[in-house]
């Protein structure tokens, strides 16, 4: 290390050279020192991070997360522990000593059986290349978005939308510009004008987001729809994230939702993030896998290295067993616990005289439109208070547009008696609207 500040007037030597130099002196020092010292430094943490805030769904469950008196709805996931199937593999795997560095895309057993999965499921034949399991679902898509937007970029999302998504578009420095769903009442189905998504898009539009099955929404693409966006987005040079996380939990009894894996090339820009969280009663894993155009795999490997160094590897062991046919069993079992969630809210709303949905074709969530609310965070931070139900608000699946803020949103992957009861208590709030 250089010494070179002396006193003034010296030369003094280069402690590593040896080699002999004037030394800055204290004036000139004490000059930059004070200009520094009354200048308004510089913040260097970026704008955009420091005006991040906790989602609407968090500033609901704060209020009353672990209170045993309240009834839970607000999260995503169903009241089912993860089947034992599932935990003695990860546990096995424990005890077999599976606690050390792995690949950092997932270990080879777990990526292979993701392509059966994919295969049997949508069809599509996906190499083993392409499959990254980095950590959470939530890791696929940060990987997903580093991958493909530089600041200044923006990102066209399909909405009303989970938080987390136009959240992380923010993190890695996009612009993330949303277009709405329309409600068609008549149809009984909410609506994607095509026209209005790739008007939305210029010249600074690296990707499309798409959740299909949809939260909080539950709408579903049609097989025509994801044709046309493929096409549009091959044409402009615009990559495709596509949420598959609902794909299997649809009821109509096909085995999938339309999977833009079923119609891309291997070297399309188009990325499907799913996960073990919902399927699988396994939010608490955080486990889910990215399929990524082939050409990504080396900068797959090493985003993988850098953001999270994999998954956990003894719970790969679980989600391995997820994946088995024993996996496939409990995955229809759950898709009836839904399917029966989703017709006790139908019968409670076919009683309610101020609240009406869109019967979700796929996903285990109710949108809840009640007529005359105007505040939905308000409202649903002050029914964790007073009613002891919590539900999501509908204002935190936008930015800013009040047309959601008439909703709130409920899970009905739920025993249908505590389901039941929960829908009594929103009934007893909406009441006091």
């Amino acid at each position: 290390m250089q010494c070179r500040y002396g006193f003034e007037g010296r030369i003094e030597p280069d402690i590593e050279t040896g080699a002999n130099f004037e030394t800055t002196t204290l004036p000139k020092i004490s000059v930059i020192l004070t200009q520094a010292m009354t200048a308004t430094p510089k913040d260097p943490i970026r704008k955009t991070i420091l005006e991040l805030r906790p989602s609407g769904i968090t500033q609901v469950t704060l209020l009353g997360l672990g209170n045993p008196d309240v009834l839970p709805l607000w999260f995503g996931e169903t009241d089912l522990v993860t089947p034992p199937f599932i935990r003695k593999a990860a546990a096995q795997a424990l005890e077999d000593g599976k606690t050390f560095y792995t690949n950092a895309r997932g270990i080879q057993p777990l990526r292979e059986a993701i392509v059966a999965f994919h295969k049997r499921t949508t069809g599509a034949t996906i190499p083993v290349e392409r499959i990254t399991v980095p950590g959470a679902a939530m890791m696929a898509v940060v990987t997903a978005l580093q991958m493909v937007c530089e600041t200044g970029d923006n990102i066209v999302i399909v909405s009303p939308i989970w938080p987390n998504i136009f959240q992380a578009a923010k993190v890695v420095g996009a612009e993330p510009r949303l277009v709405r769903l329309d409600e068609d009442w008549n149809a009984g189905r909410w609506h994607l004008d095509l026209d209005k998504l790739f008007d939305a898009c210029d010249a600074r539009t690296k990707a499309l987001f798409l959740a299909s099955p949809g939260n909080p929404t539950g709408w579903m693409l049609t097989a025509a729809e994801q044709k046309a966006i493929l096409d549009f987005c091959r044409a402009r040079g615009i990559a495709i994230l596509a949420d598959e996380v609902y794909g299997t939990l649809i009821y109509d009894g096909a085995t999938h939702a339309p999977s833009f894996l079923s119609i891309a090339d291997d070297q399309d820009a188009v990325f499907a993030i799913n996960s073990f969280s919902k399927p699988w009663a396994m939010t608490g894993w955080r486990i889910g896998w990215l399929v990524h155009p082939k050409r990504v795999e080396p900068a797959a490997a090493a985003m993988a290295q850098c953001n999270n160094t994999g998954s956990t590897h003894f719970a790969q062991y679980g989600a391995l067993a997820a994946l088995s046919p024993e996996g496939d069993v409990f995955r229809g079992e759950l898709l009836e616990r839904c399917r029966k969630g989703r017709d006790v809210v139908d019968g409670w709303i076919g009683r309610q005289n101020r609240v009406r949905w869109l019967r979700p074709d796929g996903a285990f969530y109710g949108f809840l439109h009640v007529d005359g609310l105007k505040d939905s965070l308000r409202f649903c931070q002050d029914m964790v208070r007073n009613d002891k139900v919590g539900v999501s608000p509908g204002w935190a699946f936008s930015l800013g547009d009040p047309r959601d803020d008439s909703y709130v949103r409920i899970c009905f992957a739920q025993d249908a008696e505590r389901l039941a009861q929960a829908l009594e208590r929103l009934d007893g709030a909406i009441r006091k609207l």
